[in-house]
Formats: C-alpha cells, structure tokens, sequence
C-alpha cells in the first residue's frame, strides 16, 4: 500500500475541498488554471494503476459491461465535458462508489446488494459523475492554499486509511484532528455534496430515470444504518441526514412524474453480484429458492439459481432452470451467456459453438459474448484463434487490464513468446507495478528475432519508463 498512499491521500481529501454551488467552474476559470482537465486526466490515470494493484477486483465480464454501459448512458445527458471514462470495480460487499479526477469510476459489489433498483443505482452515479463535472478536485486545489499543511496531512492520513479498509483506525485519525480543521473540512465536503445531488438530480431526470430515487435511496440506508457503529464507508463520505434527504426530495418532486425506476437487467446483474457474495453455490441456490417459493414469477431469481447450480456442478437442474427464460426471451443476451456457460461447463462444445454462432449474428459487439467465444475456443484447444479473437477485443478495450492478462496466457498457449512478455508488460503498466513491466520488455527484446522488432519494443520500453517518471513526480 506505500506507493498507493501519497496520491490516494491527494486526491481523497482534495475532492472533499471547498467549492460553491452557484459559482461554476469553466476552462477559463482559476482552478482551470492551476490543475488542466488534461492534468487531471494524467494524475486519474496514473492513481488508477496504483489503484488496480493494491485492491482485488470484480472481473466479471457482464457486470464490467452493465456499469460501462450505465454510466456512459449518464454521461451522454450530464455537464461532464470530459468524457474519458476509465472503471474500476471492487470486490467488497460494502456500499460503495467514488469517482475521481481524470474521469475515474470505481464502484463496489456491494452498492448493487444495497441498490434495490436501477434507480437508485443510478442517483448514486449520477451524484458521482457531478463531482467530475464540476471538477471539484481542480476546484479545491485552488482552496488547499487556505488549510495548513500539518492539519491537511492528519486528515488525508485519516482519510486514507478509511479508504485502505482501516476504517476505524481511519476515523480514530479524523477525528485526532485539529477542531477548527474538521469543521472546515466538513463544511467543503457539505457544499460539494449538495451540489453533486443537484447536478445529479438533473441528470437522472434527463437520462430518463426517476429522480425521486435520490431522496428514496437516502430514506432507506437511513434507515438500515441509523443504529449502525461503522456505517459503510459511502456514508461517511456521503453523510446522509434530515436535511440533505428533505433538500434532494423537494428538488425531485419538481420533476414531472415518470421515468424509469427499475429494470431487468438490473435485476440480473444483481442476482449475479449476490452469488459472488454468497459463501458457497448451495446457499445462494438456497436463497434463491426461497426467493421463487415467495414469487414463482421472479425471473431474477431463477437466473440466480442457475447459475448458482451451474457453479456448483448441478448442470441438468440448471438446465431446467433456464428453460422457461429462454423460452420467454429466445434472444435475451443475459440467458444466452448462462446458456454457453453451461454448456461448456457440460463439455457440450459444439452446441456451445451453435449458440455462440446465434447470439454474434445479433450481438456482434458485445463484450461479454467476445469473452465467451474466447473461452470456448481455449476449450476447444484454439489457441491461435483465440489470439485473434483478443486482438480485436483489445481494439476496443486497450485499457482493461484483464483482458491484457488473458492475451499473455493465450500467446503463451499459442507460443508467442515474445508477445506473452509484450502483454504482460502492458499488465503490470496497468496495474502500476512499472519495474515489472519494463523487466518483461527486456525479456522479449531478449527474445526478439529481428531487428525492427527490438526496436519497437525498446519505444514501447521507454515510454513505460518515461510513464513511470510522471508517477513518481507527481506524487513527490
């Protein structure tokens, strides 16, 4: 965690500094002057690796697509201008969401265990995505000038630590803090939350949601956490209280009634998500059953269930489970994927391969279907096809760290040595362990077997090395 602390303790507390709701930032203002958007998108990118490599991670293709997908739907009809979006999901039940400067998203498993609906899923991306677009980093690093420095490290060390998972050591250091610094920081992070659900209420509005989501979602995990001695950590970042929840229900009954408030596919990436918090597939089957003796119509539920069969080895109660959804919705993507799941979990790989055919005709750019095909044809023991296959998936996701992890498995397979120590290279950049990656750049020089290839790689070599000199400057 030693690399990761300098550059999450700035940006954690500066998002937290003061900004004022009727004083709008624009390209020309001072803020803008002090810290770019081009600024802001470097130091995203670089606390993003460092990021990548001290937290474990949700890679579940499907779920990776549906927040991809929701939050671009947001964006389109928010004031973010820089729409340069990078994600991060994070493998804890807590609730939890963020967003950072440079257009960094990072949302925990467990905002959809707490997130009843769609809705409210999306209020809290929408809160997350108006601190982006109001730039409250840039903002607050215009006023970090007016807090001491001493009292300014005591809080980031406080914050920090929260953020690590040390939360009550977090809060013990918080709250070990000057008063008078407290209070002022409390009062920045105040303003920039009312605003936030301003702008957010606003957008949900526009992107066709509900806003009266907002203040439900507030209500309900005021609620379930009043009573709580450690909160989740969105509620101390996002204090909820009387007031904030009366101020965000006066603004969305101003809205004319309507709006999405739920949908299905949520649902579905929810039973997902509740599988992998499960402690074994005989519980979470278990769960979902109860689920469907209480409504036999929850399809959610009986998705749940297959795939909690399907990972627990019990394939032809999956099959039976699966049957009445695909023949509701033949051509449904989610009870597709399932499908050539069980399939290849069954060893059927050529009805695997029919269905795979079937679902690219009408999907052809779907990313979880992409990944699917590559893993049936790594069981079908096609290495070389399943090189080709990411290549082109990497067109279109050259960022995503995963799917670099698998291309280095794949040339492996394929026999491309070269081009596994080039993948892994582009892995460890991603996930911010810089030495590594420039080490399996000297491998593959090493391996080289031409002249022009030696020397693109070497290229790539130093501007991985030039990456990581901006890191470390940026975070003396």
């Amino acid at each position: 965690m030693n690399l990761l602390r300098p550059t999450l303790l700035t940006l954690a507390c500066l998002m937290a500094l003061p900004s004022h709701a009727d004083d709008l930032p624009s390209l020309g203002d001072a803020s803008s002057a002090i810290v770019s958007p081009q600024q802001e998108h470097q130091l995203g990118r670089a606390w993003l690796s460092l990021l990548r490599g001290n937290v474990n991670q949700l890679n579940d293709p499907q779920l990776k697509d549906y927040v991809e997908t929701s939050v671009y739907r947001l964006a389109e009809t928010s004031q973010l201008q820089d729409r340069r979006l990078e994600f991060i999901l994070i493998d804890s039940r807590e609730l939890n969401a963020f967003a950072a400067p440079g257009g960094i998203v990072g949302v925990n498993g467990g905002l959809f265990l707490n997130a009843q609906t769609e809705g409210e899923y999306a209020s809290v991306l929408a809160h997350e995505l108006a601190h982006l677009s109001q730039r409250h980093f840039a903002r607050g690093v215009e006023a970090q000038q007016r807090m001491q420095l001493p009292m300014m490290a005591a809080l980031l060390a406080g914050i920090v630590a929260a953020a690590a998972g040390a939360g009550d050591a977090g809060i013990a250091a918080i709250a070990g803090t000057q008063a008078a610094a407290i209070q002022e920081q409390r009062r920045f992070s105040r303003q920039n939350e009312q605003e936030a659900d301003r702008i957010g209420i606003l957008n949900l509005e526009k992107a066709g949601y509900d806003p009266r989501n907002m203040p439900s979602m507030f209500e309900r995990l005021m609620r379930q956490y009043r009573y709580d001695a450690k909160p989740p950590e969105f509620l101390l970042t996002h204090p909820v209280t009387e007031s904030r929840i009366a101020d965000t229900r006066n603004r969305a009954e101003q809205a004319p009634k309507g709006g999405t408030e739920d949908s299905q596919r949520y649902q579905l990436i929810r039973a997902r998500v509740a599988l992998i918090y499960e402690g074994t597939p005989g519980l979470a089957a278990k769960r979902f059953r109860a689920q469907l003796d209480e409504n036999p119509n929850m399809d959610a539920a009986r998705y749940g269930l297959a795939l909690a069969l399907i990972k627990g080895g019990q394939l032809n109660e999956a099959r039976e489970s699966l049957k009445p959804l695909l023949a509701k919705a033949p051509n449904d993507i989610t009870y597709n994927l399932a499908q050539i799941d069980l399939e290849i979990t069954n060893n059927r790989l050529a009805d695997a391969q029919q269905r795979v055919d079937r679902m690219r005709a009408l999907y052809p750019a779907n990313y979880p279907l992409q990944q699917a095909r590559i893993d049936l044809l790594l069981k079908q023991n096609r290495p070389a096809e399943a090189e080709k296959a990411l290549d082109a998936l990497l067109k279109n996701r050259p960022e995503d760290p995963d799917v670099w992890y698998d291309v280095a498995e794949v040339r492996g397979l394929a026999g491309n040595t070269v081009g596994l120590h080039q993948a892994r290279a582009e892995y460890f950049a991603l996930v911010g362990d810089y030495d590594q990656a420039v080490q399996q750049l000297d491998y593959a020089k090493q391996r080289a077997g031409n002249r022009v290839l030696k020397e693109k790689i070497d290229a790539r070599q130093r501007e991985l090395m030039e990456q990581q000199r901006m890191v470390k400057e940026m975070m003396r």
